[in-house]
């Protein structure tokens, strides 16, 4: 029987569970907007800015973060915002981290597919800088690294200086586009989407090395280059 498989079979189940309670969310129509969010700040009181950490860890589970970040500048403003979203996407980043490490138990840093070595491999030699790559990169999930992490070696110190550094401006754009909802002409909310805009760019470039400097199957495997098919006279 392969070891793997319990670890395996924990993991299958938990995303099948969060797969289920975030299907219902959408189809029930419950996910909330970023002005939900705020009113249900609103609600809170004085507890608003000790209990959004917390609470945005939680449901940062089933929520996609830039909708919280949006909600935090409505409710808070961005100065005062996007310092509570940025500890808030550290903190869940660490703790979806935790959650895929013990799962994953004994078999941790076995379990991703072997064509995924080079990205674990990636990973866990670069550490923080690799985490900090991984946030600037458009449209990569934000969940699937966190998970993923937890499947291999990397440390939690190196996840929690890389998303902290990577995450930085992406956290201020959303926090500020969500203060900025009323009136997208303004100039912090020109400032949040050519930020958004720039780091997009910037991703792609990060993308376009990486692969660049990614060694071809044959390559890696130290296969020599084919024959020339016109042999020296």
């Amino acid at each position: 029987m392969d070891s793997r498989r319990p670890a395996v079979r924990r993991i299958a189940i938990y995303a099948a569970v969060v797969g289920v309670a975030f299907g219902v969310l959408l189809l029930t129509g419950s996910i909330p907007s970023s002005e939900e969010a705020r009113d249900f700040g609103d609600d809170l009181g004085p507890l608003a800015p000790v209990l959004f950490v917390p609470l945005f860890v939680a449901v940062n589970f089933l929520i996609t973060w830039p909708i919280l970040a949006g909600a935090a500048g409505l409710l808070f403003g961005t100065a005062a915002g996007t310092p509570l979203v940025l500890v808030g996407v550290v903190l869940a980043s660490l703790a979806q981290m935790a959650v895929a490490r013990k799962l994953a138990g004994e078999q941790k840093g076995r379990l991703l597919p072997q064509r995924t070595k080079p990205v674990e491999d990636f990973l866990t030699r670069h550490g923080a800088a690799a985490v900090m790559q991984s946030r600037i990169v458009p449209l990569l999930p934000w969940g699937a690294v966190n998970y993923s992490a937890g499947v291999t070696h990397l440390a939690y110190r190196a996840m929690a200086i890389g998303t902290a550094i990577g995450a930085a401006p992406k956290v201020f754009a959303y926090t500020a586009l969500g203060g900025s909802l009323g009136d997208l002409t303004s100039p912090e909310a020109l400032v949040a989407i050519g930020l958004l805009v720039v780091l997009a760019l910037a991703g792609a470039l990060v993308v376009r090395r990486q692969i660049r400097a990614t060694p071809s199957p044959r390559e890696a495997a130290g296969t020599p280059p084919p024959a020339s098919a016109h042999p020296r006279g």
